[in-house]
């Protein structure tokens, strides 16, 4: 779905202050906490938070949950549709060790930090989930440290759409899709375009282009800057030749999910770079001009399959619940064939689990599943880092200016590294 501006916005110095005051993580993850023993076995009424449920599931998951489980019920908690706000709120009440918020919605790029905090209780032992089924990568988002934290709910991958009345099959490489360039030329329509403006999309392309180079952005651990390469100079490298060279609009600089999305449908372009939202609108939306001209496959890389970045929301346990053995089962609950079908088919929602990527009905109903399953097969996260906010600051700010001239290539990557470090050594 759209990443909201707002993603990565939030205050870095509020984070590094909250993590310093919270104690650094130690070896087997993230911060310990005296709350994760309490409350194991517990069983009664649990609160469920997540953002908007613009998606009209969650209710509904709700309901189901409830009407089975008459003295174990949940109750809905709607936090506000803008990204930041929602981190800030969870925040806010665990910090205040609220015992009301059991059972949380957490974006991807939010686990580490929490886990660093110790405000979300360890999954393992009773608490551990049930992985059956699910694809590696959504479940490896949701750990920390070698310790699971968080639970998939729905993911998210990147898709390259292309033109089928113009291409007549999709390119596999980088080199190939500037290759077919020309075409675009010809047509006199913009070649390829992805979220270039200075937010959270800027993080997701710039990631995707160096991680689908070889390159890396972080090391294991989360803390130390790997992005000073020649692999990831190649990467980055890509965005801002095509940048340079008018392969890439010079109006993408300021595009985000939406505006991509626009120019698509309105014919302007021959590739986009888009999340899977993008798909059923294209196909019917009235304004639409590629309806039954259009396809998907995955995002080219320098030798093959690129590397998407990994997006989706989980769900974590709160480390001040009241009723975790209540929690874990709703968990559970979600990640139940029939509520991931659930929120596929009434909500759009990339489901978690993998054979419902190859489901014939679903298949015929949702034609892109299987390419966005390759998608999130080759997904890479954005760096698992316990002070993200600095980091996406640092890939937004310096590949920007990459792409608009303002620097070269090596000086951007080694200003990126340096901000990274910096960020780091402060913990």
């Amino acid at each position: 779905m759209p990443l909201k501006r707002t993603v990565g916005a939030i205050s870095t110095v509020l984070l590094i202050s909250s993590v310093a005051a919270c104690g650094g993580d130690d070896a087997g993850g993230g911060a310990e906490n005296s709350a994760f023993e309490e409350n194991l076995d517990s069983r009664g009424p649990i609160t469920y938070v997540q953002g908007k449920d613009n998606s009209g599931v969650a209710q509904p998951l709700v309901d189901k949950w409830n009407a089975e489980h008459p003295d174990e019920q949940v109750t809905l908690k709607e936090q506000t549709d803008e990204a930041d706000q929602q981190h800030d709120d969870l925040v806010r009440n665990f910090d205040a060790q609220n015992e009301d918020y059991d059972v949380v919605s957490v974006d991807v790029i939010w686990t580490a930090e929490f886990a660093a905090k110790g405000y979300l209780q360890p999954l393992e032992g009773d608490l551990a989930i049930n992985t059956d089924g699910l694809l590696a990568p959504t479940v490896e988002q949701g750990a920390y440290g070698g310790k699971q934290y968080t639970s998939p709910y729905a993911s998210d991958g990147g898709m390259l759409y292309y033109r089928t009345d113009l291409v007549k099959e999709p390119p596999t490489t980088w080199d190939e899709m500037m290759e077919m360039c020309s075409i675009a030329k010809k047509e006199n329509i913009g070649c390829y375009a992805g979220q270039f403006q200075k937010y959270e999309g800027m993080t997701v392309n710039a990631s995707e282009a160096i991680n689908g180079a070889g390159g890396s952005i972080v090391g294991e651990d989360g803390k130390t800057p790997t992005v000073d390469s020649p692999e990831a100079a190649e990467g980055l490298g890509n965005l801002v030749e095509a940048y340079e060279n008018g392969n890439i609009p010079k109006e993408a600089i300021t595009y985000t999910e939406e505006e991509g999305r626009i120019k698509f449908e309105e014919g302007k372009l021959l590739f986009l770079r888009n999340w899977p939202y993008v798909y059923g609108l294209a196909a019917t939306e009235a304004s639409s001009k590629v309806k039954g001209k259009f396809d998907v496959a995955p995002l080219p890389g320098t030798d093959g399959v690129g590397a998407s970045a990994l997006g989706g929301h989980n769900v974590g346990i709160s480390a001040y619940s009241d009723n975790k053995a209540t929690a874990i089962d709703f968990v559970n609950f979600i990640l139940e064939e029939e509520q991931q079908r659930f929120l596929l088919t009434k909500g759009s929602l990339a489901p978690a689990l993998e054979s419902l990527y190859t489901d014939e009905a679903l298949v015929k109903e949702f034609p892109y599943l299987p390419v966005l399953l390759e998608s999130i097969q080759n997904a890479v996260p954005r760096p698992i880092s316990p002070f993200y906010p600095a980091v996406t600051k640092a890939i937004q700010d310096n590949a920007y200016a990459a792409m608009k001239g303002e620097t070269d290539v090596e000086t951007a990557l080694s200003d990126m590294s340096d901000a990274i470090g910096s960020a780091s050594s402060s913990q």
